[in-house]
């Protein structure tokens, strides 16, 4: 199942970086439509049932789509899917479409754990360190844990770098052990 989604998610990239689309805007249409599409049972059960006609369900999307403000690559994309009977893949399809957006745009994922509440400022100084550690820009994600004790961990993919107060103090017992 994943790689169908692999398989539209990467058709649908080439569309937009073809008719060189906003990626931002693209990303923004799509998540306004699936959420529309997770609130409302009756949507997702007129666009995922199959005894439905393509034109009806074509019809459905436009009157969305005419709300949300679709591109007409994007309504495009959203009739193949319904056309195919995979918007129940809708979710897959779009997390493969962000990463393929994302590499293309060279972002990288950044997980930022701190051990308090960080401030905008503090947000800002991070997100340019987590940037120059992965060579480019990044979108990052925050979480809290309280036992760092101070400081942060940076996470980019597999790579961690951990310069809380927790690590340093086990270095430092490390040294002392060796000495």
């Amino acid at each position: 199942m994943a790689d169908v989604a692999l398989r539209y998610a990467q058709a649908f990239a080439d569309v937009v970086a073809a008719s060189q689309l906003d990626r931002s805007q693209v990303r923004q249409q799509l998540d306004d439509f699936a959420g529309t599409l997770a609130g409302s049972r009756e949507l997702r059960e007129l666009l995922e049932n199959p005894s439905i006609d393509q034109a009806t369900k074509v019809k459905v999307l436009d009157a969305v789509g005419g709300k949300i403000g679709f591109s007409r690559q994007v309504r495009n994309f959203l009739a193949v899917l319904t056309a195919h009977d995979r918007m129940e893949m809708l979710g897959d399809v779009l997390g493969e479409y962000n990463a393929i957006a994302d590499r293309q745009a060279g972002i990288s994922e950044a997980e930022i754990i701190s051990a308090r509440p960080l401030t905008n400022e503090d947000k800002v100084l991070l997100e340019q360190k987590a940037g120059a550690l992965a060579g480019g820009k990044v979108r990052a994600s925050y979480k809290q844990d309280a036992s760092l004790l101070g400081g942060a961990i940076i996470r980019i993919g597999s790579t961690l770098y951990d310069g809380s107060v927790k690590a340093q103090l086990a270095q430092l017992k490390q040294k002392l052990v060796n000495a």
